[in-house]
């Protein structure tokens, strides 16, 4: 069975914008099935979790891969967290935010990976450092903001590399 990389995309964005295509390419050049989710006009992450739960019904979590950027680095979180996905790779997640503190779901008992620009002025670099240290997860920082646009090179090797621990695709 394929393993298959399922995209969240973040609040402004959509499920097929720059970061989601170049990570998808190196998905696919590993020889797995790539999904983006279309989030747009959700503005709260609980009806993303929701929305993200039935996409992923129709998948063997254990062939599974859940990639999120922003507000659904959060939601992939918190669907990894509901059943054992074989990984969690994500961008600049809205841990520990204003007013949803609460919500930041714990760490799923799968690899995972976190990447955050040191210059983020929309979700602190302070809050993936404080999860990854919570949880001990991997956290690469890099020098880019919130859009993590200057580092994509960066993003999609460590990336390629996150896919290859993970194992064989077929």
């Amino acid at each position: 069975m394929t393993m298959t990389v399922v995209f969240s995309h973040g609040l402004e964005s959509g499920p097929w914008g720059t970061k989601i295509n170049a990570m998808a390419d190196v998905a696919r050049a590993a020889g797995m099935a790539v999904e983006s989710i279309d989030y747009q006009g959700m503005r709260e992450p609980g009806p993303r979790v929701d929305k993200l739960a039935v996409a992923l019904a129709d998948l063997a979590p254990s062939r599974t891969v859940l990639v999120g950027s922003s507000m659904c680095g959060h939601v992939a979180t918190a669907g990894a967290a509901q059943q054992s996905m074989a990984g969690l790779f994500v961008l600049a997640p809205a841990f520990y935010m204003p007013g949803y503190e609460s919500l930041t779901p714990q760490a799923p008992d799968c690899p995972m990976q976190i990447v955050h620009g040191w210059h983020d002025d929309v979700v602190p670099v302070d809050n993936s450092i404080r999860f990854a240290r919570t949880h001990q997860v991997t956290l690469h920082i890099v020098d880019s903001d919130h859009r993590l646009s200057s580092a994509l090179g960066q993003i999609t090797a460590q990336f390629g590399l996150f896919l290859a621990s993970l194992g064989s695709s077929g």
